[in-house]
């Protein structure tokens, strides 16, 4: 396992870091838990390979990965774990936000909390309440030993981000970074300049990335598996110092360990991912550029999010998961739009085609996409 520095907060963490939001579960008494025979030995097996970095939050797992965490560091007998969580409270009232912090303490059985993050935090949301009355919060947690380091989990632009590095308030920023989600990439260069420790969230995409992918994996053709040149292309920037893996089971976890210990891109490897790429992205712009001038559809087609599924699909080679989003998409299980829905739900009604400027036939192409990934057959009527 490799180490880097991690901003200025003073201490070196594994490129590899553990993400406690997918860790296995089993139902108890008619809820949803994390299973502790499974989820100990499983984060036991990434300390004792070095991982010394793990990432959880309040409502992670049913609300049950911070326990889960918090059992398997009091079962643990190795080397020091850096620990991370997050506080997803924005209201004006002080107390609710310290009785957050407080349970978060007693769930992961510790007296400091490592790295305290501000949860999913955008511009709007930094200058509305970060700013005014959080930082403050965060402050005196820190002054009173609760808390080591200030920090936030970001969603949002690259404009944005450079915004909240330039405040210099937080000394790492928890991000998404992979091989196909680059637009924050021009932010992490200045961050690192102002001694700020980025992680890149979800390397593999929140799995997207983790099995097939033929059409990318062209550009290194000594790679054999997606998941690989993911997580080593995050870990080629140097301002990234850990790449953040959810991880469910051991075979995740020693095929990561096993990643990691590989030697780093080389410049010749990065320029063939480059050219590799930006072909793919040119060839997904030809069939729609997710501009989202066709939107608002009437019945809630996603039109650009099904073009996306079906571009990663035949020109990513993504298949089984743009079939697992495409799936979900059909039937209304996209959790951050319930209303979303796929080409089923197309009336012919023809309202977005004069809105398109590339002048796509969306209709006909809807009707292709659904015939490419076949029939759901609880589609919304």
């Amino acid at each position: 396992m490799r180490y880097r520095e991690f901003g200025k907060t003073g201490h070196s963490l594994s490129e590899l870091g553990f993400g406690a939001m997918r860790l296995p579960m089993h139902e108890v008494d008619g809820q949803s838990v994390v299973n502790r025979e499974l989820s100990t030995p499983v984060l036991h097996r990434a300390w004792q390979g070095g991982v010394n970095y793990v990432d959880t939050a309040t409502m992670y797992c049913s609300d049950d990965s911070q326990r889960a965490v918090g059992d398997a560091l009091r079962a643990w007998k190795g080397g020091r774990i850096f620990v991370a969580t997050k506080n997803p409270c924005y209201t004006e009232d002080a107390g609710e936000w310290r009785k957050h912090l407080e349970n978060s303490l007693e769930r992961l059985q510790i007296e400091t909390i490592d790295f305290y993050h501000t949860h999913g935090v955008n511009w709007d949301s930094y200058v509305k309440n970060v700013e005014p009355r959080v930082s403050k919060w965060l402050r005196q947690a820190k002054d009173e030993g609760l808390i080591r380091h200030i920090c936030t989990s970001f969603h949002d632009n690259n404009e944005a981000l450079e915004k909240i590095v330039d405040t210099g308030f937080y000394e790492s920023i928890l991000l998404q970074y992979t091989l196909l989600a680059r637009g924050l990439e021009p932010g992490i260069a200045p961050a690192r300049e102002k001694g700020i420790g980025i992680v890149a969230m979800g390397p593999v995409g929140g799995g997207r990335l983790g099995g097939d992918g033929e059409g990318i994996l062209e550009a290194l053709p000594q790679v054999a598996r997606l998941p690989e040149l993911a997580i080593r292309f995050v870990l080629a920037n140097p301002g990234v110092t850990v790449a953040l893996s959810g991880m469910t089971t051991l075979e995740h976890v020693n095929e990561n360990l096993a990643i990691v210990d590989l030697p780093p891109l080389s410049a010749r490897d990065l320029d063939d991912i480059e050219r590799i790429t930006e072909k793919l992205k040119a060839a997904s712009d030809l069939y729609c550029s997710s501009c989202g001038y066709c939107k608002p559809c009437p019945k809630n087609v996603d039109i650009p999010r099904v073009f996306e599924l079906y571009n990663k699909d035949r020109v990513y080679g993504l298949h089984a998961w743009a079939k697992g989003e495409y799936t979900s998409l059909e039937n209304g299980r996209i959790w951050w739009d319930r209303n979303a829905r796929g080409p089923s739900a197309c009336v012919d009604c023809g309202q977005c085609e004069p809105k398109c400027p590339q002048k796509h036939p969306i209709r006909e192409r809807l009707k292709e996409v659904k015939a490419h990934f076949g029939e759901v057959l609880d589609s919304p009527k």
